[in-house]
This record gives structure tokens, sequence and C-alpha cells, in this order.
């Protein structure tokens, strides 16, 4: 698997820490999903939230000041 590069996820944004917020969110939503469906996966929850973040499935919306 290619590592994702972290400016690449943010495009411009500043936060970091809410990056890794919003792909933790992520995680535990596949993580409760595969669980409610009962499906076993060989790949880490975390790793199938950066690549939906990496491949623009997700974004991270901030706050204009």
């Amino acid at each position: 698997m290619k590592r994702a590069s972290i400016d690449d996820m943010l495009k411009g944004k500043e936060s970091r820490y809410a990056l890794v917020i919003g792909v933790a969110k992520r995680a535990r939503e596949i993580a409760d999903d595969f669980k409610d469906q009962g499906i076993v996966i060989e790949d880490k929850p975390v790793l199938l939230a950066i690549e939906d973040f990496k491949n623009h499935k997700y974004n991270i919306l901030e706050m204009d000041e």
C-alpha cells in the first residue's frame, strides 16, 4: 500500500489536528459498519479511512475565522 502524504490530504487546509480527528471518526464508522454486518476484514479501519481521505471521498471542513 502506498503511503498517503498528509499535505496531499490537507490540500491547502491548515489543521493537521482536524485531519487526525476526521480520520479517527471515519475509521470508527468503518469498524462499526463491518461489525454490524458481521464482516471480517484484513485491512485496519484506519488504513481504509486514510484511503477515503486520500481519494477525496471525505473532506475536512474547517470554520472560517
